[in-house]
């Protein structure tokens, strides 16, 4: 039987977004923000909630990046 455990962890730099990613993510939320209501419908969200995503500091990135 074959064994695919992985016996190298990953090293923290691994796992950071770095710089690179913190400006696509503050991109990504700026052009949310500058979407109208038919192009928000039509990806399903509110105004509410894109608004809410735009206003996130650019540093409160999604939990899977980290």
């Amino acid at each position: 039987m074959t064994d695919l455990t992985c016996t190298t962890p990953l090293r923290r730099t691994d796992r950071r977004i770095g710089f690179m990613g913190y400006f696509a993510l503050y991109r990504q939320r700026k052009a949310l923000a500058a979407l109208d209501d038919t192009s928000l419908t039509d990806i399903g969200l509110t105004r509410a909630e894109a608004d809410a995503e735009a206003q996130r500091p650019v540093w409160d990135a999604p939990a899977h990046w980290r």
